[in-house]
């Protein structure tokens, strides 16, 4: 799924939702504020739900964890684009980015997708994540030091969650500092496919370009760094073909970026909202890791994701027909009361905290924790080094229209 797609291939446009159809109340104002009390609704009232459009959503933990790694149900480009086709929708964005994507590890089913998820674990590995530690903290120092020294305010995300991810990536790919302006400028022409494909097809020409320039000088003069341990590995096995080494390198740098930046501005707004939790975690930053799983499972960034049925099979009774589209939403298993003891309350302490935000099964993100380290050491230097951090006075928070992500446009803070 790119950002651009919504429910059904709705837009933001889709008109009032109908008392009678579910999914289309995904779509109002009043979820977009807050999408959690709909999908309790949902859970209670027909969680294997069927959209007019003949769209399935599940909203059970239980459900969800199942089909994370069922490979009846399937992640593969092709059947992808099918489906949507079948629906009639604008498939003009989803179909030209992912064909320049390609079939990447993330879009694929197996025998490919373990292939190619073998062979990029083999250069992301824990120890590579973890020793960055002390270089996210050394520029989540910096921005912080710029944000208070343009202060009395910031944006949370123009500040440190939007440019945290960005420069973590950079340092991992080796992507060199003076490119940097240029890498973010593509970065941000991605996201607005629906605004102006032209400009984003374009974006990614020169992305890709450039990149492919990268592969080539890591090829003469190998680093520290994972385009030259992925070059290594092709080396090593020549089932990674040039261009799945190009499109892993792509979406690797692409994926975790806006990910990272909205668990750190969401994990943010909860604790605000929770100046109890808030107050836990300043008196034991010990509990940063623990409260980073919660925070994502809390306002889960990634809310929902898309399989398409490859076999039919039956889930909670009802039957899934081959090449019909299933939307696993995450943001309501995180909130099932039948997995998680009061599930709507934040609890920076919560035993067993097996939440879904990144996935289950063959298809668990891969950079989640280096999603997950950017987030601990932002989210516990902000407690630390601001005691008087709060939300703005007067500020109106705004939550992007796609219901599959749940991303703020800002998070205005005074210190």
């Amino acid at each position: 799924m790119t950002s651009t797609e919504t429910l059904d291939g709705a837009r933001d446009a889709a008109g009032p939702a109908r008392p009678d159809d579910l999914a289309a109340a995904l779509l109002t104002p009043e979820a977009r504020r807050d999408p959690y009390p709909f999908y309790a609704r949902m859970r209670r009232e027909d969680p294997v739900h069927r959209s007019p459009q003949g769209v399935w959503y599940l909203t059970r933990y239980a459900d969800v964890e199942a089909a994370l790694s069922d490979l009846r149900l399937s992640n593969d480009r092709d059947r992808m684009t099918r489906a949507y086709s079948a629906l009639g929708g604008d498939l003009k964005a989803l179909s030209r980015l992912t064909e320049r994507l390609g079939r990447v590890m993330t879009n694929t089913d197996p025998p490919d997708h373990a292939r190619l998820r073998k062979l990029a674990n083999k250069a992301f590995t824990a120890r590579r994540i973890e020793a960055l530690r002390d270089r996210v903290q050394g520029i989540v120092d910096r921005l912080i030091d710029e944000a208070v020294a343009a202060g009395p305010g910031m944006d949370l995300i123009e500040a440190v969650a939007s440019p945290l991810p960005m420069s973590v990536v950079c340092e991992l790919f080796g992507i060199p500092d003076e490119d940097r302006p240029r890498v973010k400028n593509w970065f941000r022409r991605f996201g607005r496919l629906s605004e102006d494909i032209d400009k984003s097809e374009a974006a990614i020409d020169q992305y890709e370009e450039y990149l492919s320039g990268l592969i080539r000088q890591r090829r003469r003069e190998p680093g520290d760094d994972l385009i030259s341990a992925l070059v290594a590995t092709q080396a090593q096995d020549d089932r990674l073909t040039d261009s799945e080494l190009l499109s892993t390198c792509f979406v690797l740098i692409t994926a975790g970026d806006e990910t990272t930046t909205h668990l750190i501005s969401n994990g943010v707004l909860a604790l605000l909202r929770h100046p109890d939790q808030l107050a836990r975690l300043r008196a034991d930053p010990g509990l940063t890791r623990g409260a980073v799983e919660e925070l994502a499972r809390y306002d889960t960034v990634t809310q929902a994701i898309v399989r398409v049925v490859a076999e039919d099979l039956e889930i909670g009774g009802r039957t899934l027909r081959e090449g019909e589209l299933v939307y696993l939403f995450l943001g309501a298993t995180n909130r099932d009361p039948e997995r998680f003891e009061h599930p709507d309350r934040l609890d920076l302490t919560r035993p067993g905290n097996r939440h879904l935000s990144f996935g289950h099964g063959p298809h668990f993100c891969l950079g989640g924790p280096l999603a997950k380290l950017q987030a601990e050491v932002a989210v516990g230097t902000l407690v630390r080094r601001l005691p008087g951090l709060r939300i703005a006075d007067g500020a109106v928070l705004d939550w992007r229209p796609n219901p599959l992500q749940r991303r703020l446009s800002a998070l205005p803070l005074t210190y």
